[in-house]
């Protein structure tokens, strides 16, 4: 597994913009997401697709897919939780 690179985030790219909507969260690079001054969210892909790394409990990252958009809603709604967001911008 090995980190996304631009090509990568392509597929993603309406995800990334909900992603970049959420207060809080700050993109210091292309798909890599700070929460206050800690990283926060960032992808990997491989051959069975692509997967968000995520600090939504605690210390450690926890690897997600976000290959389909039904996984990609389920972990946006979790971020916007874990940010202390009250309610959608839908």
């Amino acid at each position: 597994m090995r980190h996304a690179a631009p090509d990568d985030l392509q597929a993603i790219g309406s995800f990334l913009d909900d992603l970049r909507a959420v207060d809080g969260l700050r993109e210091h690079k292309p798909g890599n997401f700070y929460l206050r001054s800690r990283a926060f969210l960032h992808f990997h892909v491989d051959p069975t697709g692509l997967f968000a790394d995520v600090r939504l409990e605690g210390e450690d990252f926890e690897r997600v897919p976000v290959s389909s958009p039904d996984a990609q809603a389920a972990l946006l709604d979790q971020v916007r939780v874990a940010v202390g967001e009250t309610t959608s911008p839908d």
